[in-house]
């Protein structure tokens, strides 16, 4: 039996659950999500939103800070109307129940994170992530319209392939009729058939040892519309936080919001010295990217596993104030941020590319769309500007929902689509050849494909990595589908088109950067 509705939707962090709530009055609404639904990295993002609220800001100051940190890869129309419809957007979160820090006045308390000129981040203590989510989580529990289905897996999307059809990339006309999907209860691949298709299914951290990522981000809606012969674009492009926690084994690894820097925290070597100043003249706030590599330059100099951040030239109330829970993670630990260096590492923490949309979210694939972090929109360019992100979801998830308002009533269900056929398949019981194999991708790439990268390092993934590819696709073929198999086939696609985008790219640009570029 096959279920049919609307509107799917795949993930629910900001980017689909505010698709959902705009939408759920067309039409049926599903969400599924492969785990808890807060279980995001919406409910990781510590820093905040950005958004134009000051009079000594302006639309204009924040357009070029955008294009500025992209590196010239930004499309500029796009990073225009998603900065101009920010203020539209960030009411309708405030309308939903989220609540942002005001000052005494009932002014917000905007801060300042790296690569902005101006005030401009709302937040919500360190924890801005996580009540957005909350607010945007009780709206949608509370809507008689949305169906929620927790811990359910997108295997693949269904396209004309699976009609028998052959499907290619350069194939004009490929559509989505929904995806097919792993029940929890009943360990089944059922067909989920729909209308309109929403991937919302965040980032690809864990393609990497150590990321800021939950878990769940194993890049599965990339690979689902790789894999469905649609376009994906500027991969190569990972951004790595120049400040996790250092906590060797924790995973995933705890992030020391940039808005900690923004405050006035410092950079220093483990011997002390601050060394900032040798790299940018917007020190602790020059762009992600430029702070990042500074630090792993300055570790491969002395050799240390890690650098420090001192955080002791904010005071102690501002601390308490607005890093409570920062300072409360460290001092689980044995550290106290008011008096101790904090010791940090740079780890993967977003992706820059992945599924290309145009200005309404439409992928290149009939009616799927795609919002957040695994879509490629063209506002980040080579390097994304610190608290974009989550704007970029809610301004895309609104355009994507006014567009497939206007289309699903023109749109039929496919009923020739088959059911999942498992037969012949077994159970894989020797896990171990999964988790081998996960940390061989891993190890892979944090070693060959991180901060900075050369041809002879990449040629060695590309290889190591079409190996396991040829492994895990044989046993997936021949397996009963479980999550974690799942899983690793969508990591191996994302490393693949990671490595791949690297090998094309040549020259250095943004957040890649490949040590043979230089001698160009």
């Amino acid at each position: 039996m096959k279920k049919h509705v609307d509107f799917l939707i795949i993930g629910t962090g900001i980017a689909g659950l505010s698709y959902a709530l705009k939408v759920a009055s067309k039409g049926s609404v599903c969400i599924i999500t492969k785990s808890k639904a807060d279980e995001t990295s919406t409910a990781f993002a510590q820093g905040g939103i950005a958004t134009v609220m000051d009079a000594l800001d302006s639309h204009e100051k924040h357009i070029h800070d955008t294009l500025v940190a992209g590196d010239g890869l930004c499309n500029e129309e796009v990073v225009r109307f998603t900065i101009e419809e920010s203020n539209d957007r960030i009411n309708e979160l405030i309308a939903w129940g989220t609540e942002f820090d005001r000052k005494q006045s009932g002014e917000f308390e905007l801060g300042r994170e790296g690569g902005h000129s101006a005030h401009r981040i709302l937040h919500h203590k360190d924890q801005t992530g996580a009540e957005i989510e909350r607010a945007l989580l009780k709206a949608v529990r509370e809507h008689p319209d949305i169906e929620l289905l927790e811990g359910y897996f997108a295997i693949d999307l269904i396209t004309q392939h699976h009609l028998g059809v052959e499907v290619t990339r350069r194939t004009p006309d490929i559509e989505c009729f929904g995806a097919y999907v792993l029940n929890p209860n009943t360990n089944k691949i059922e067909t989920i058939l729909a209308k309109t298709t929403m991937l919302a299914t965040g980032g690809n951290g864990n393609v990497y040892t150590n990321t800021t990522n939950p878990v769940v981000a194993t890049g599965d809606g990339v690979a689902m519309v790789y894999r469905a012969k649609g376009k994906v674009s500027n991969m190569e492009f990972i951004q790595f936080h120049p400040t996790g926690l250092y906590n060797p084994g924790e995973k995933p690894c705890f992030l020391i919001s940039e808005a900690v820097r923004g405050a006035g925290a410092k950079l220093c070597t483990i011997k002390g010295d601050y060394f900032m100043e040798r790299y940018d003249p917007r020190l602790e706030l020059a762009p992600r990217d430029v702070v990042a590599r500074s630090i792993d330059n300055e570790m491969k100099i002395t050799g240390d596993d890690h650098v420090y951040l001192d955080c002791r030239p904010i005071s102690r109330e501002e601390i308490f104030h607005h890093f409570p829970t920062i300072y409360a993670k460290c001092l689980s630990i044995g550290i106290d941020i008011t008096k101790d260096l904090l010791p940090v590492v740079p780890v993967a923490h977003y992706s820059c590319g992945g599924i290309v949309v145009d200005s309404n979210a439409c992928t290149s694939i009939k009616h799927l769309y795609a919002s957040g972090e695994c879509s490629c929109t063209g506002l980040h360019g080579a390097n994304r500007l610190a608290s974009n992100s989550l704007l970029e979801a809610l301004v895309f998830s609104h355009r994507a929902a006014q567009h497939a308002i206007n289309q699903v009533s023109h749109i039929n269900f496919c009923e020739e689509v088959p059911d999942w056929n498992d037969e012949g398949m077994v159970f894989n019981e020797e896990m171990i050849l999964i988790t081998q194999s996960l940390k061989e991708v891993q190890t892979i790439m944090s070693s060959y494909v991180g901060i900075v990268r050369s041809n002879l390092r990449l040629k060695r993934a590309f290889d190591r990595m079409d190996i396991i590819y040829k492994e895990t696709e044989d046993l997936y073929n021949k397996s009963v589908h479980s999550v974690k198999l799942a899983e690793l086939r969508n990591l191996i696609n994302v490393g693949y088109l990671i490595i791949k985008m690297s090998m094309e790219r040549q020259e250095n640009c943004g957040l890649y950067y490949n040590i043979d570029n230089i001698k160009k």
